[in-house]
């Protein structure tokens, strides 16, 4: 004679019962998708790589939420109306890797009138900085998820950008890496056909050799010219926070250089239309 089972006891209030996703079932149903673009564009060495890391309560109901309000999968699927996806006319900033979009937030709010279009491809950090838009009531941020390359060239139009920010890139130390460096001549390319003449790319890095890298690449591309006199490193403009990450770095005697160069006109330059 067999026993019977006991009833399922049901969990004491206030724990939670985390529960198994199925196989091909998607992490966030309507938040970002593991691989928006998919294998519709070619392969290619890329810049980045996602990271794997603990997704919290909070930022998880961020993604659930607001995603389907203020985010977008990179998917290459054709233009973007910069103007009707902001609500209006307002300058627009792209920035490249905000990891967990506290400067970001940061300067939104500083800068209302600047709309931000940020991207990244690490989950906690998309749901920590829709979390900060929404406290802070910023409705000048929207948070895209994939590759920047793939937004760029495919999503975004000539002349829609006035500013780029890459802050704190992934350095790729290692010199068999070094062709994974976001800031490379043919990045420099593809982002100027997207800037206005007068726009600035802003960039910052805590790893020396990546700055000298940086400085010696956009000095010698045609379509921009160093905002400092005397071609060097800028000093950290007070409107870029200081992050922790930044902070840390700096205390343990790291030295960060910021660049600021401009785009120029087609013709300005070098007295020739450039190549682009």
């Amino acid at each position: 004679m067999s026993t019977p089972e006991a009833p399922h006891s049901a969990p004491a209030p206030g724990v939670s019962i985390r529960r198994t996703r199925a196989k091909g079932e998607p992490r966030f149903p309507d938040g970002p998708k593991a691989d928006p673009a998919g294998s519709h564009f070619e392969r290619r060495i890329r810049s980045f790589q996602p990271r794997r890391s603990r997704v919290t309560a909070g930022q998880a109901d961020a993604l659930q939420r607001l995603w389907p309000v203020w985010g977008f999968d990179i998917d290459g699927s054709g233009p973007l109306d910069l103007g009707a996806f902001f609500g209006n006319g307002n300058p627009v900033v792209l920035e490249i890797g905000f990891g967990m979009g506290e400067a970001t937030a940061a300067m939104a709010a500083a800068d209302p009138g600047t709309n931000v279009l940020a991207v990244d491809v690490h989950t906690p950090g998309q749901g920590n900085l829709l979390n900060l838009a929404e406290r802070q009531g910023l409705a000048n941020i929207r948070v895209g998820n994939g590759d920047a390359i793939i937004l760029l060239r495919e999503m975004l139009t000539p002349d829609s950008l006035d500013g780029l920010r890459v802050y704190f890139p992934d350095p790729w130390p290692k010199k068999r890496h070094h062709k994974r460096r976001l800031i490379q001549p043919e990045f420099l390319t593809l982002a100027a056909a997207r800037l206005r003449p007068g726009a600035v790319v802003h960039c910052a890095t805590d790893w020396e050799p990546y700055a000298e890298q940086m400085l010696e690449v956009l000095t010698a591309h045609p379509a921009f010219e160093n905002t400092q006199a005397d071609g060097g490193f800028a000093p950290r403009p007070e409107f870029r926070p200081l992050t922790r990450f930044e902070a840390q770095g700096l205390d343990k005697g790291h030295v960060v250089n910021d660049l600021l160069f401009r785009r120029v006109p087609h013709q300005e330059r070098t007295g020739h239309r450039t190549e682009e």
